[in-house]
C-alpha cells in the first residue's frame, strides 16, 4: 500500500472512531443547579457535595449535569434554601433544618439534649424516623436525605467551660430552639445565628462562645479565635442539628423515569448514613486543628455531665408537651427516636 493511501485509511479510521466516540458519550439532557450555604472549603461541599454530584453525573452516564453553587452564590440567604428548592430558584438545596425554626417540629426530638449518637447513626434513624412520621412535613419537596452532624462541643474565646456554673451569662451560639432552650436554663445568654455568621461574631466580641461540631472548626478557622473546647464523652453527646438535602419536586419530575431512579438509588437511610459517616471522619480534622493551635481541650466528667442532663431535662420535657398540644404523641415520638438510634447502634 503506498504512503498516500495509508494515510488515507489511517485518517479514515481516526475519524471513524471520534464519531463513534462523540455518539456513544452522553450529552447532558439536563442541568441540576445545586445551591448551598458553606465555602467550597467546608465538608459539606468537599466530602459530600461533590462527591454525590460526581455519583449522580457518573450513574447517569452523563445525562445529568449538576452545578454547584457553594457560599450562596445564587443570592438569598441560608434560611431561603429551603423555600428555594420549593419554588424552584434552585434545583437542589443543602440547608439546616432549624434555620427555619417551628417549620419542621417532629424532627426536633433528634436536636434535644444528650439525644445523638455518631453522625452516621444518628443519621440513618433521622432518616427513617422522618419517611414514617413526617411525609406532610416535606411534601412539598423531592427529600433525598436528612442527616446530623457528629455531636458538638462548646468553643470559646476566653473561658473555660467545666462546670454548668462556667456557662453562666456567656453570650454563646446557639444551633437550634431546643439548644437555646438548654442554655438559657444553664444561666447562659444564647444567640441564634447560621454557621457562616460565626466567625464575625467572634471577631466583633458579639460571641463569647459557640456551639459547633469540630468539622467547622477549621474551614472557619474558629480554632484561631477560641482558645477553649469543652467535650462530653460518653454514649450520647451533647447536641446535635438536622440537615435537609431536597429537590424541587417539578425537577424531579420532568426527568424520565430512568433518570429518576439515578436520583432514588442516590437518596434515603444508606445515603443519610453515607453523609453521617463523613462528618464522622471530617469531626477528627477539625479536633486535630484546634490542638495544633495549641488550644486547651477540656472533657466533662461523668458526674458533671450528669448534671448538665437533669439541668436540662426540662427542655426535653417540653418538646413532649408541645407535640401532645400539637396532636401527637410526643412521648411515642421521642421514645421511636431512641429506639431508632439504639437500632442502628447495633447493626
Amino acid at each position: 500500500m503506498k504512503i498516500k493511501q495509508l494515510v488515507s485509511v489511517l485518517g479514515m479510521g481516526i475519524a471513524a472512531l471520534v464519531s463513534f466516540s462523540t455518539a456513544t458519550a452522553a450529552e447532558p439532557e439536563v442541568t441540576l443547579k445545586l445551591h448551598h450555604m458553606l465555602p467550597m472549603s467546608s465538608t459539606a461541599h468537599r466530602r459530600f457535595l461533590v462527591p454525590w454530584a460526581d455519583k449522580v453525573m457518573a450513574e447517569s452516564n452523563g445525562r445529568i449535569q449538576i452545578d454547584i453553587y457553594p457560599s450562596m452564590q445564587l443570592g438569598g440567604k441560608p434560611a431561603s434554601l429551603y423555600d428555594q428548592a420549593r419554588k424552584g430558584v434552585a434545583d437542589i438545596i443543602w440547608t439546616v433544618g432549624g434555620y427555619t425554626p417551628g417549620r419542621f417540629p417532629k424532627a426536633g426530638v433528634f436536636e434535644l439534649p444528650f439525644m445523638p449518637a455518631s453522625a452516621k447513626i444518628t443519621s440513618m434513624a433521622l432518616q427513617e424516623y422522618a419517611e414514617q412520621e413526617m411525609q406532610d412535613s416535606f411534601a412539598d419537596v423531592q427529600l433525598l436525605a436528612l442527616h446530623t452532624h457528629a455531636p458538638g462541643s462548646i468553643h470559646s474565646r476566653t473561658t473555660p467551660v467545666s462546670r454548668l456554673e462556667d456557662l453562666a451569662g456567656l453570650k454563646i451560639r446557639a444551633s437550634n430552639k431546643q439548644m437555646a432552650d438548654a442554655l438559657t436554663l444553664a444561666g447562659a445568654s444564647p444567640l441564634f445565628m447560621p454557621v457562616p455568621s460565626v466567625p464575625s461574631a467572634f471577631s466583633k466580641g458579639v460571641l463569647d462562645a459557640a456551639l459547633l461540631p469540630y468539622e467547622v472548626v477549621a474551614p472557619l478557622k474558629i480554632h484561631q479565635m477560641v482558645d477553649y473546647h469543652t467535650e462530653i464523652h460518653g454514649d450520647r453527646g451533647l447536641y446535635t442539628q438536622f440537615f435537609i438535602f431536597a429537590m424541587n419536586k417539578d425537577a424531579y419530575a420532568k426527568l424520565p423515569a430512568d433518570l429518576q431512579k439515578v436520583i432514588d438509588n442516590n437518596s434515603g437511610i444508606s445515603t443519610a448514613g453515607w453523609i453521617g459517616a463523613a462528618w464522622d471522619e471530617s469531626e477528627q480534622a477539625g479536633r486535630k486543628a484546634a490542638v495544633e493551635e495549641g488550644n486547651q481541650i477540656l472533657v466533662l466528667s461523668d458526674s458533671e455531665t450528669a448534671r448538665w442532663k437533669t439541668t436540662m431535662q426540662p427542655v426535653t420535657d417540653g418538646w413532649i408537651k408541645e407535640m401532645d398540644d400539637a396532636g401527637n404523641d410526643g412521648q411515642r415520638l421521642y421514645q421511636k427516636a431512641v429506639d431508632l438510634i439504639n437500632k442502628y447502634e447495633q447493626d
